[in-house]
């Protein structure tokens, strides 16, 4: 379902929800609260066998401090790009989950991640 939002005087259209494949992904206009550094990983998709890794912690706009965050993941040549503490951003974000050894777990990847210029 497309959405469309106003930030700062832009006109932003966002897809909201979508389910495919027992994954949600959600657009949003967010917050850089922190970036980690981009570190290699194995991957068996990639013909190199490593992949590229960023951790990011995203925020909700929002006049205070109790905003939903969200812990995410960069992966390939996303993780390669810098964002820095308060740039605001249009992310798609694609949340699973899954189990191991019993417990249910909940991963965000970012698939998506431009910077807004306000």
């Amino acid at each position: 379902m497309l959405q469309k939002l106003y930030f700062n005087g832009l006109v932003a259209y966002i897809t909201l929800l979508i389910i495919k494949n027992k994954f949600i992904m959600q657009t949003k206009i967010l917050k850089v609260v922190r970036q980690g550094d981009a570190f290699s990983v194995q991957s068996s998709k990639q013909e190199s066998g490593q992949i590229q890794k960023c951790n990011i912690v995203l925020r909700e706009l929002g006049s205070g401090k109790f905003e939903n965050e969200y812990a995410c993941t960069m992966l390939g040549n996303l993780a390669g790009c810098k964002f820095y503490e308060g740039d605001v951003v249009a992310a798609t974000l694609r949340f699973s989950t899954h189990e191991y050894q019993g417990q249910a777990f909940q991963e965000i990847l970012v698939t998506d991640l431009v910077k807004v210029n306000n």
